[in-house]
């Protein structure tokens, strides 16, 4: 198994030839995480010196959970996601027993660990990350993809410096610390018509999902009212005890502002405009930037440090 890696910036009627993986192309350093299916390791491609994350996925979990088509589709739709916010697929190889995926590595790791540590982000922190999100969800509904599991776990941030991994050459661009990137598509989904597989996180689900509705690219949009008071309150608006009873205020929109911490007028207004029961109703993600809290507080550069 292998996939091709293109320059980005190459006219798209050329074929540049297909780059065919292996385990021999890679150093392999420490762990950086794991999961159900599989573990994440520090990589280096030996020829470029790139350092990538390279996830290996066991094909007998896979296949216990008959999840290979999945996962299929998570690889095709990801490769082919260009953008500064979305952590990039490389490319993948494969052996009898595993699947290696070359991910883009994120130097600075989960958003859930920084909100983790810090209990809540300022409101300039969790403003430039709302817009850097919006604007890679814009470029993925655009290419007809819902991402339908956006939260902060499948949020990374990057290091001071991004390289881009061409099939013989290695180009560099110089980026700022701390810019986020949208990862884990194992739940998404490129259509232009409604879907029904109720998926995703709990906390995070829609009305729509949760009432077993047709839904579309306004999944998405709901999410980011959830993690824009998650960002500023440390916990999402509709939890609760029991799954049943989060699944009911949801359905209900019922949440509220606690008095601590601070939170301005504006960026409750933004989070009102997205926790809308009617999909049609929600802010378009278009707007999210346009929005005063944005423009008073976001980085234009859509960078943040610790």
């Amino acid at each position: 198994m292998s996939s091709q890696i293109q320059d980005p910036h190459q006219k798209k009627e050329e074929n540049p030839p297909q780059k065919q993986w292996s385990m021999q192309n890679f150093e392999v350093g420490r762990p950086l995480g794991k999961g159900k299916f599989g573990r994440v390791y520090l990589a280096r491609e030996k020829k470029s010196k790139y350092v990538v994350a390279l996830k290996v996925i066991f094909r007998q979990q896979i296949e216990k959970y008959n999840l290979l088509h999945q996962l299929r589709r998570e690889m095709e739709i990801q490769s082919n996601l260009n953008h500064p916010n979305v952590l990039r697929l490389f490319g993948w190889f494969g052996d009898d027993e595993r699947i290696f995926l070359i991910l883009e590595y994120a130097h600075r790791g989960e958003l859930y660990r920084l909100l983790r540590k810090t209990g809540h982000l300022t409101e300039k922190q969790a403003a430039t990350y709302i817009a850097s999100l919006s604007k890679a969800l814009v470029y993925c509904h655009e290419k007809h993809v819902i991402h339908r599991d956006i939260k902060p776990e499948n949020l990374l941030l990057d290091h001071e410096s991004y390289y881009i991994l061409l099939v013989v050459i290695v180009q560099t661009e110089d980026f700022l610390q701390g810019r986020l990137k949208v990862a884990d598509f194992g739940w998404s989904v490129q259509s232009r018509s409604k879907r029904h597989t109720m998926c995703g996180t709990l906390d995070y689900l829609a009305p729509e999902m949760v009432e077993n509705r047709g839904h579309d690219y306004a999944v998405d949009n709901w999410t980011m009212g959830v993690l824009c008071y998650e960002f500023l309150y440390g916990a999402p608006p509709f939890e609760a005890e029991t799954q049943s009873e989060t699944f009911k205020r949801i359905m209900k929109v019922d949440y509220s502002f606690p008095p601590t911490p601070h939170v301005s007028v504006e960026a409750k207004n933004l989070i009102r405009s997205l926790l809308v029961k009617d999909p049609s109703k929600r802010l378009p993600l278009p707007k999210i930037v346009q929005h005063p809290w944005i423009i008073k507080n976001a980085d234009p550069a859509g960078t943040c440090s610790e």
